[in-house]
């Protein structure tokens, strides 16, 4: 096994008390031989005063303004010399020996590009976290879900993901990444501001010939919500806006004619959905996102991969929407028996 150079980066916008709760662990079980950087994205708090104050050996790399998940991670691992990035949410609890099973992974498999561990809730920790899970699909309308959470629905953990696969996208609140992997496909694209870019990038290193792994040998708590809380209507414009764009940019277009006016329609639907809930200003997030895909559509799809005509093997090339709803198949192992989604 060669040796990988890793720096583990987390990025913190007006963050001081994730930082007071979580930090103390991170730099507890992280191996000293691994630097621990915080790049603050132009905080207006007191983040960088207590991390001067009680942890004067971390570097800060000081972004002048929020530039966002996306933005933010670029700016600041352009400023780092490493083979391995590990980019942790700064609302992660790790673990002991959480780092080790995953960088060995990706220094024994030269085709592995980025891959995650599992992700598990810090609110209730027998169950799989929202954000990542047991790793992360795509169905065929652009749709993501996870081993061990689809929507609204988590499971909890007893060992039935405790298989390593072949995974669509990795999460980015607990995300390993080759450094060169990640610029050879471009980095996080700054467009998307905030969510969904991990499953771009993954899309794009997928294209390049890397896998996404899931690492189910490592296991991390997640709060969620640490920025921008699940229902926030900003959160749900940035999802669909940015799922969209990322149709536009990288499906293949045998696929991508088929499957846009389904897709424009079931988030009609979710709109809809919001409305009755009494969620009007998600409702209209979902017609704002729509507003900017047709928008810049032109450009997003002129930037695609055009030499890329087929979809990547980890796509389900079903609905979920349709199992999920209307088949009433809620959970992932379900969903396989009658899909093959990953490859072990």
């Amino acid at each position: 096994m060669s040796t990988l150079r890793a720096a583990l980066v987390i990025l913190n916008w007006n963050g001081k008390e994730l930082l007071e709760r979580f930090l103390p662990e991170i730099v507890k079980y992280t191996p000293e031989n691994i630097e621990v950087i915080v790049a603050d994205n132009g905080s207006t708090d007191e983040s960088v005063h207590f991390l001067n104050e009680h942890y004067p050996d971390i570097r800060i790399i000081k972004l002048n303004k929020n530039f966002g998940f996306a933005g933010g991670y670029n700016e600041a691992l352009r400023q780092i010399e490493a083979d391995v990035y590990i980019l942790l949410n700064s609302d992660i609890e790790v673990t002991k020996g959480w780092v080790k099973p995953c960088l060995r992974m990706l220094a024994d498999h030269s085709d592995i590009g980025a891959l995650q561990p599992k992700i598990r809730s810090l609110n209730n920790k027998a169950y799989f976290e929202h954000a990542g899970a047991g790793g992360g699909f795509i169905d065929i309308l652009g749709y993501p879900f996870c081993r061990g959470r689809i929507f609204n629905t988590l499971e909890k953990d007893t060992a039935q993901y405790d298989d390593s696969c072949e995974v669509f996208w990795a999460s980015g609140a607990a995300l390993f990444v080759k450094a060169e992997a990640f610029w050879e496909a471009g980095g996080f694209d700054t467009r998307f501001f905030a969510h969904m870019e991990e499953i771009d990038l993954c899309w794009h290193m997928q294209n390049l010939g890397y896998k996404i792994i899931y690492c189910p040998n490592s296991t991390v708590y997640h709060l969620g919500g640490g920025s921008l809380p699940k229902s926030n209507p900003r959160k749900t414009y940035y999802n669909f806006r940015n799922s969209l764009w990322m149709l536009a940019k990288l499906m293949p277009t045998v696929w991508f004619y088929s499957i846009i006016t389904p897709r424009l329609m079931l988030d009609g639907l979710a709109a809809i959905s919001f409305l009755f809930q009494g969620k009007v200003r998600d409702c209209l997030a979902v017609f704002r996102a729509h507003l900017s895909f047709f928008r810049h559509f032109p450009n997003m799809r002129k930037n695609k991969n055009g030499h890329v005509r087929k979809l990547p093997d980890q796509v389900f090339k079903g609905s979920i929407v349709w199992n999920y709803y209307i088949l009433g198949k809620k959970t992932y192992r379900r969903l396989s028996k009658s899909a093959s989604i990953a490859k072990r």
